[in-house]
């Protein structure tokens, strides 16, 4: 089964899965991981400059002979180089890494306060030369989002964020949606957290799925680009197998209950 796309405000259609590469750092590992997800049918790839595996993603892509059109690469800039003003100059050294002469989405990581507007504006420049196809940030809540109408000549079409069904952040997601910014989740499985939910595991039940698919096919219902990661060939496959049902009303009430606020990752709604 294909992968669907969403389309981005500004033209581009992103697929609406692709691999998680955070921590996926061993060599071994990573071609486990990239096989794997080659074989299931990933087309979309998501690594960073802090990953640490933009080298080893741009050898895995030309080992497969995909058409470069044919995959979405995503890396994004780290926080030490958008605080230190080195967002362009650290791209170049990103995109010989990759081996490429553009991404399809770069993004700022972190709304590092001292460099994010310089870092955007950076972005900007880089799109209209042509280094991204699509520009975007990750991390960013309402407040960052607001400031950057005061100085941005295009808005992010994407906003990454730590989104699962214990983390729903629904205000973030309505102002989102308003402006026409696509909601990436990253750990979208709360990192293994609360895996023993029973409303989770009755849905799961119901539709003869596994746990960890209903949470990503709530992610796809609302509309998120997910970004799962996993080195488990079977659980990559599972990952991507979460098209072929819907979850219905009762369902997604259910699940609607569960937020808890819980976040696994950085929190960045104190960044000034």
């Amino acid at each position: 089964m294909s992968i669907p796309s969403l389309k981005l405000s500004d033209g581009n259609e992103i697929p609406q899965v692709g691999l998680g590469l955070w921590r996926v750092g061993k060599e071994d590992e990573f071609q486990t991981s990239f096989a794997a997800a080659t074989e299931a049918g990933y087309l979309h790839f998501d690594t960073a400059q802090i990953y640490g595996n933009e080298e080893a993603l741009g050898d895995a892509l030309n080992s497969t002979g995909l058409a470069r059109e044919a995959v979405w690469i995503t890396t994004k800039i780290s926080v030490e180089r958008i605080a230190l003003g080195l967002t362009a100059r650290s791209f170049v050294g990103s995109l010989k890494k990759l081996q490429t002469d553009y991404v399809d989405l770069l993004l700022l990581h972190f709304p590092v306060t001292l460099g994010r507007k310089k870092a955007w504006l950076e972005l900007e420049n880089i799109k209209a030369e042509g280094g991204a196809k699509s520009i975007g940030v990750s991390n960013y809540t309402i407040k960052h989002l607001e400031e950057m109408k005061l100085y941005a000549t295009e808005m992010p079409v994407v906003n990454q964020v730590e989104l699962h069904v214990f983390l729903q952040q629904p205000e973030l997601l309505e102002y989102c949606r308003e402006h026409g910014i696509v909601v990436e989740a990253y750990s979208p499985l709360a990192h293994g957290k609360k895996m023993d939910d029973p409303t989770i595991i009755a849905i799961a039940q119901k539709h003869h799925k596994s746990y960890a698919q209903i949470m990503l096919r709530w992610c796809v219902d609302k509309g998120f680009v997910v970004l799962p990661k996993s080195v488990t060939p079977e659980r990559v496959q599972q990952n991507v197998d979460i098209f072929d049902f819907q979850l219905d009303e009762e369902d997604m009430k259910g699940l609607a209950a569960l937020d808890q606020n819980l976040r696994t990752c950085w929190d960045p709604t104190h960044v000034p």
